[in-house]
């Protein structure tokens, strides 16, 4: 099964992210993938973290949802829409969500993100808190692959990188991890985590991010990337707009899983 992780360089505005995201959409179509991902805050990266709070929709509709559901339709793909902000009954925050969608445009699974980022470091700070709500279970999907297999796709959305339970709970075939790192935790431990995360679960990741100097000025590190699971990465794009293509064998899933059974030999 083709995969694509789409990277993108989100500005301000909705529509013009949209567009952008629609172009790299089909570009993953054209070169035959089944599934594609887009980053974490894909629809928009504001000039201060409320802006979100302005474009955020309610549960089944509005234009970001119309988008993917449209999209997948029209591409005949399955879409994971990294993340859009989806109101809750406080006003003041948002679900950051990751929504999937079937070629037949249907959403089928939500996945609104648990571990809110904060972090502080050299006059740069972060703090998900001050406008989001968090998510309180897992979600995960089967998809039905032209190969005649039935992968199970796990959700997990940027920080949540960091928690490695989440990743053991979901028991997938593929980890997907829609992100927005920034520039400094990228650089020292993005790659690291994503491999973390595909050895000790012998699943794939495929993580979309956000990767380049945005209109409001922050920079993201990128590097969106497929990673095997025996740790390896398959494919990668540092910075920049692009489609990030690789394959999803269940061969190989077998094959690791065999040769080194340790999520039977769990004991905790």
């Amino acid at each position: 099964m083709k995969i694509a992780a789409i990277q993108m360089v989100s500005g301000t505005g909705v529509a013009a992210n949209l567009a952008a995201a629609r172009a790299l959409l089909a570009q993953a179509a054209a070169q035959g993938a089944e599934l594609a991902v887009l980053p974490e805050y894909f629809c928009i990266m504001g000039q201060q973290d409320t802006d979100k709070l302005q474009v955020q929709e309610p549960a089944g509709s509005g234009p970001v949802q119309d988008f993917l559901s449209r999209s997948a339709r029209e591409l005949g793909l399955w879409i994971v829409g990294g993340t859009l902000p989806l109101a809750t009954r406080d006003a003041g925050r948002a679900r950051n969500s990751s929504l999937a969608y079937a070629p037949s445009g249907e959403c089928v699974a939500r996945y609104d993100k648990m571990h809110l980022f904060r972090f502080a470091q050299e006059g740069e700070s972060h703090d998900e808190t001050r406008v989001l709500e968090p998510g309180t279970a897992p979600a995960r999907f089967a998809l039905a692959a032209r190969d005649g297999h039935v992968y199970t796709i796990g959700l997990s959305i940027c920080y949540d990188l960091r928690f490695p339970e989440l990743y053991r709970a979901l028991q997938a075939d593929v980890l997907l991890v829609p992100s927005a790192f920034t520039f400094i935790t990228g650089q020292a431990h993005w790659e690291l985590l994503l491999r973390a995360r595909a050895t000790e679960n012998l699943a794939y990741v495929l993580a979309a991010a956000q990767g380049g100097v945005h209109e409001n000025g922050r920079r993201t590190w990128g590097h969106s990337m497929l990673v095997g699971p025996w740790g390896e990465v398959l494919a990668m794009q540092a910075e920049g707009p692009g489609v990030v293509m690789g394959e999803v064998l269940a061969s190989r899933l077998r094959e690791v899983r065999q040769r080194l059974p340790a999520l039977s030999h769990r004991v905790l």
